[in-house]
């Protein structure tokens, strides 16, 4: 097993390297691709590679299969550029940022919603305890005033 910071290098070199070689494929099938991301393994055998593509489910779909087809070139051009002793597998996994940006600002909006509608409720309420509940030095005063009366 390799250290941690080695394991982080080979990864980003592998989106780097991916990334460049994905261009160089020919499969009118590959839409506009974003490589976004890779992780390694430890013992450096197997490679996730996250990626985007811009445009429909049938685009991703098609990108999918292109990048299924060519994952044999891309690992030994890979494995070759690295100079490890095995070239790792690679596993294409498709990045849904978008959609995960989309349900955080849905949920982004529904709580400045929920804000506002609590804000409506307590419009107009007073709070139950007193206006100001902390101590001040008026109060102070009073205590010492009392405690030399007796």
């Amino acid at each position: 097993m390799s250290d941690p910071a080695k394991t982080r290098r080979h990864a980003e070199r592998v989106r780097e390297l991916v990334a460049s070689l994905v261009r160089e494929i020919k499969d009118p099938r590959i839409g506009m691709v974003t490589i976004t991301d890779a992780r390694i393994t430890g013992d450096l055998r197997d490679a996730t590679v996250y990626y985007t593509v811009l445009g429909d489910s049938a685009a991703e779909a098609g990108t999918a299969a292109a990048l299924e087809s060519a994952k044999g070139m891309l690992r030994s051009r890979v494995g070759h550029a690295l100079g490890l002793r095995h070239s790792p597998s690679l596993t294409f996994v498709l990045d849904n940022v978008l959609d995960h940006a989309k349900e955080i600002d849905d949920l982004l909006a529904a709580a400045r919603h929920q804000d506002a509608e609590v804000q409506r409720l307590a419009a107009g309420k007073q709070y139950a305890g007193d206006p100001d509940p902390y101590k001040t030095d008026e109060d102070d005063e009073e205590r010492v005033g009392a405690r030399e009366d007796m």
